[in-house]
């Protein structure tokens, strides 16, 4: 079980109103869309990503790790490890 099964739906929903952002902003580019209005769109697509990854990341943090924590040992120092990766590519991203 994956630690993002309680709110899968929550995240489904979040993640097809990005898709739907998505192909706004595509289409916003085919029909020759002023500049800023088209950037403005993309950062509504962006911070719905990074809700996402928010929000999968606290799930990964209370169940993966948390899991990880309790049996301790190499388990634990990997999953930290993971975490602490992860947290570095959407800081970075």
């Amino acid at each position: 079980m994956v630690g993002y099964s309680s709110n899968k739906e929550d995240l489904l929903k979040r993640l097809r109103r990005a898709e739907g952002q998505v192909r706004g902003i595509h289409r916003m580019v085919d029909e020759d869309t002023y500049c800023i209005d088209v950037l403005t769109q993309v950062s509504a697509a962006t911070k719905a990503l990074e809700t996402v990854a928010l929000a999968l990341l606290e799930d990964h943090l209370a169940h993966c790790v948390a899991e990880a924590a309790r049996e301790g040992g190499a388990v634990a120092d990997e999953k930290i490890r993971e975490a602490s990766a992860a947290i570095g590519r959407l800081v970075r991203s």
